[in-house]
């Protein structure tokens, strides 16, 4: 089971390190009834810009070390250095970058994000 969200973008939470309103840290705040629905547009750039900035280093991070294994745990984590901070970091920027993609690409970007 896991938590997804869909719309103009469509993903799935990374399981136990990224929370629902993830998406609220790129400028765009979702409202909960049981489901967050987000609307990004092209004045939320520079915010998603500047997110995906302060992000970069720990996806960067993450990603060598899904070059070299398959899965993880806290073990394999620890080993290679990296936190929990890390892995909700690396699954921020892609949702971050989805976004960003589709902002770019359509003007404007509406999901809804599973509680």
């Amino acid at each position: 089971m896991g938590r997804y969200y869909f719309g103009d973008i469509e993903g799935k939470f990374m399981f136990a390190v990224q929370s629902s309103n993830a998406a609220d840290r790129f400028g765009s705040v979702g409202y909960a009834p049981d489901v967050i629905e987000y609307h990004f547009n092209e004045e939320h750039l520079p915010k998603i810009n500047e997110e995906l900035e302060k992000l970069k280093d720990a996806h960067e991070k993450v990603t060598k070390f899904f070059e070299q294994v398959d899965g993880w745990n806290d073990e394999m984590m620890e080993d290679y250095g990296l936190t929990q901070q890390d892995m909700s970091d690396y699954a921020d920027y892609n949702l971050g970058k989805n976004i960003k993609d589709y902002v770019e690409e359509n003007g404007d970007c509406y999901f809804t994000a599973e509680l």
